[in-house]
């Protein structure tokens, strides 16, 4: 046998199924029936003299021998598609794509608007599609059916492509009437209950199961270190309630700094430092290696880039 004799689809085929490690969802990816794709794993199998994918407790799993060839396949059709749509050009200003980023409801109200801004006036039929982290996994990047995840993220897999955005220090706000206003002290900062903003889903803290008590988030990780503990009053799990909650209450929230532009003017908060070291956090865009060269996707990643810049800020300290 030459290579003239062997369908070179089929490696397109052999890159979607160890990418899904699914039969049906490749050839839903594919546009394919069930049956037809079952017989390309046979004619895969035949061509490599190897089970590709057999099945175990966790559904489909790759051989060793399929996980050898993965990244040489993804690297050959990578190249295929660079060959074929090279020729096919991305016009930002008349594109009507959608693009679904996930993001936490932090990364909305600080990134977006300037991205949102820019959008509309040089890509004005260009359409977000925002959803929270907690509502996607990892499999779902990777496939591509989420565009990109911007968040904190306390590991990736390093098949994944990332770039730092930014990085954020915390800062604790409180109604001005709190006694904290006097002093924001450590002994102060303990006596007071606080509101754990608490995210479900990878990349943004520790899921919290009912049965167990709640485990250590950012903040909290940090007290651990220097022997102390908050009391929490209230979880939530968005910033911005946070906030408006702290302020009609006399709960104490620590949050990232850039969750607090839209309050700086509130007369009725106190933006604080903190009174102990919190390590600041690293916000992070991660994307599929399946839309790296994608030259729509390439486009999106550097005018988020360019909006990510600290913004302007007229933050101030009341204490400190």
């Amino acid at each position: 046998m030459n290579l003239g004799q062997v369908d070179l689809n089929l490696l397109i085929y052999l890159d979607s199924l160890l990418r899904t490690k699914s039969v049906t969802r490749s050839a839903n990816d594919l546009g394919i029936t069930q049956p037809a794709m079952s017989n390309i794993l046979k004619r895969l199998r035949d061509l490599f003299d190897d089970d590709i994918l057999v099945r175990s407790s966790q559904g489909m799993s790759p051989t060793k021998f399929a996980l050898e060839l993965q990244s040489e396949v993804r690297t050959v059709v990578e190249s295929m598609e660079e060959i074929i749509f090279r020729e096919k050009k991305f016009d930002h200003k008349t594109s009507s794509d959608v693009f679904r980023i996930a993001v936490s409801d932090y990364v909305e109200s600080t990134l977006i608007p300037p991205l949102l801004m820019y959008l509309r006036k040089e890509a004005p039929h260009v359409t977000l599609d925002l959803i929270t982290p907690s509502d996607v996994n990892l499999s779902d990047l990777e496939m591509g059916y989420v565009d990109m995840i911007i968040n904190r993220f306390d590991s990736l897999p390093q098949s994944f492509y990332q770039k730092n955005l930014w990085n954020d220090h915390y800062v604790c706000v409180y109604n001005k009437a709190h006694v904290l206003n006097s002093e924001l002290t450590m002994d102060s900062y303990l006596k007071a209950d606080h509101i754990w903003v608490s995210k479900t889903g990878m990349g943004t803290g520790e899921r919290m199961e009912s049965s167990n008590a709640p485990r250590l988030g950012w903040v909290d990780k940090h007290m651990k270190k220097i022997g102390r503990r908050r009391t929490i009053g209230l979880f939530t799990r968005h910033y911005q309630s946070a906030i408006l909650l702290a302020e009609k209450s006399d709960l104490v929230v620590t949050l990232p700094s850039r969750a607090t532009r839209f309050c700086e003017a509130n007369l009725n908060l106190v933006i604080s430092k903190p009174p102990f070291e919190i390590t600041p956090i690293e916000i992070k865009m991660a994307w599929s290696p399946k839309v790296h060269k994608d030259k729509r996707h390439r486009w999106l990643r550097e005018i988020i880039s360019a909006n990510a810049n600290e913004p302007k800020s007229n933050t101030h300290y009341f204490n400190n």
